[in-house]
């Protein structure tokens, strides 16, 4: 038996062929439109559900240590670059070194930055190629000479440092003649640990010293 046609209550009459075929593509527009709402929210919790499989699969293993800094090997090299003698400290092998380069501008410096342990903050060892009286002043932001202190055999001037936060975190600083170079020993730490690296590089300094040709002397 034939279906009357459907009365459209806005229009208060059976709808059109036209009208019918338009209501049922808009139906079937909204549905796929549904499903394709639907899909995409699938397709996405499968996606999050992968990524968090790939990253809780993932080793976390410890991020590579940075090989330790042959202090002795840079020192060499810089030797043969420069032409002259490189001074080593003799430290514990316990202290961590940060860093071994050339630095500085007007007055170039072998510098090591030493950290010895977690309580006694960092200590820079710098050797002043060629330096002149003043350069120990600039490195320490204008700390005069306080006095001197004899480690290992050499004369040491001191350095009074008010404000250390001022300085860089300096607190203490020590510093010597070795030749034609000014050996500066300085940093964040205590006396102790100061004098100990002065002492670790005194008889290089002596022998430094030997090696310079007397005032004078061409």
């Amino acid at each position: 038996m034939a279906q009357n046609p459907r009365v459209v209550a806005e229009l208060g009459r059976p709808e059109t062929p036209d009208e019918t075929a338009s209501r049922k593509a808009e139906s079937s527009r909204i549905y796929r439109a549904s499903q394709n709402t639907r899909n995409l929210i699938a397709a996405l919790l499968v996606t999050l559900a992968v990524v968090a499989v790939i990253i809780l699969a993932v080793p976390r293993g410890e991020p590579p240590q940075t090989p330790p800094i042959g202090v002795a090997a840079v020192a060499q090299s810089i030797e043969s670059a420069e032409g002259r003698t490189v001074l080593v400290p003799g430290v514990p092998d316990a202290w961590r070194v940060n860093r071994a380069s050339i630095e500085g501008d007007s007055t170039a410096a072998w510098t090591i930055v030493y950290v010895p342990d977690e309580t006694t903050g960092f200590l820079r060892f710098a050797q002043g190629f060629d330096a002149d009286p003043a350069w120990t002043t600039r490195a320490l932001s204008g700390a005069s000479v306080s006095g001197t202190v004899m480690i290992g055999g050499v004369e040491w001037q001191t350095y009074d440092i008010p404000d250390p936060v001022r300085a860089g975190n300096i607190s203490a600083a020590v510093s010597t003649q070795a030749g034609s170079d000014i050996v500066l020993i300085y940093g964040s730490t205590d006396d102790a640990t100061l004098e100990l690296a002065a002492a670790a590089v005194a008889d290089q300094i002596i022998a430094l010293r030997e090696e310079a040709p007397a005032e004078g002397t061409p």
